[in-house]
């Protein structure tokens, strides 16, 4: 099973198949993917990188953190999983408690 690594403070210039170019110097490269604004489809600077052992993925985080990359020094680790997340926005508004009044 592969391991997932961050790849943060990318310049705006790297795309997806740049970035899987850049680390499949350090093993093989399952998948790669800079991660975009949904509205604008600008890059938001950072990404992931999916090696295909953990041995590749601790020598690629070696390799890549704090190196500089077109004038920005890379934040490269081992990705940790994702947490739920709690949405606490919207909701009907008569829901809400607001000091006891009911509205």
């Amino acid at each position: 099973m592969g391991k997932k690594i961050y790849v943060g403070n990318l310049p705006y210039s790297v795309t997806s198949e740049s970035l899987n170019e850049s680390f499949s110097v350090s093993g093989t490269v399952d998948s790669a993917q800079v991660i975009q604004d949904r509205d604008s489809g600008r890059s938001r600077g950072f990404g992931f990188v999916e090696m295909s052992t953990e041995d590749e993925a601790e020598a690629a985080v070696a390799q890549f953190n704090g190196k500089e990359l077109d004038g920005r020094t890379l934040t490269v680790n081992i990705a940790r999983p994702m947490t739920p997340k709690n949405n606490r926005s919207g909701g009907n508004r008569r829901e809400r408690n607001f000091g006891g009044n009911s509205w």
